[in-house]
């Protein structure tokens, strides 16, 4: 997938349309994308339950479903509009709607009470990734993020 299509087409406008967007939120999900699939790979590799270009596995997205979105109704209609269903799409979706995808990662980053890493800030993004997203019981590092970053760092 090409980084600036996936950025300027989908992410930026997804993230843009539900009022999710930041300079740093979009560059934090695409880091994210870069890290998790290498922008390669929509289900995970080696049997692993984890679906999208973000690797979402289906417990953590009804994670966000209960015990967030639950509570953001306004967020969740943004959603819904956005992307055109009702009801709590099946995790399936995260595979073929890149749009939802992207908000859904983003998502996952809103529900964090630490404010996102400053624009710019590609070890804070790397950190929080880490600290936030594959945890540290994940097998990925910082060093990895920043290195897959190259993949979607504009100019």
């Amino acid at each position: 997938m090409d980084a600036t299509q996936l950025r300027e087409l989908i992410v930026r406008p997804a993230l843009s349309e539900v009022g999710l967007h930041s300079d740093a939120a979009e560059d934090l999900v695409m880091g994210t994308a870069a890290q998790e699939s290498h922008l390669q790979y929509v289900k995970q590799l080696g049997g692993g339950p984890a679906l999208s270009l973000f690797q979402i596995e289906p417990a953590t997205y009804s994670d966000y479903w209960e015990n967030y979105l639950a509570y953001q109704t306004h967020l969740v209609a943004e959603i819904q509009a956005a992307c055109g269903f009702e009801g709590t799409p099946e995790p399936s979706r995260l595979v073929w709607d890149l749009k939802f995808a992207s908000i859904m990662c983003r998502v996952h980053y809103r529900r964090i009470s630490s404010p996102l890493p400053a624009h710019g800030d590609i070890s804070g993004y790397a950190a929080y990734w880490k600290k936030y997203y594959n945890t540290i019981h994940g097998a990925g590092t910082e060093e990895e993020f920043i290195e897959n970053y190259e993949l979607v760092k504009e100019g």
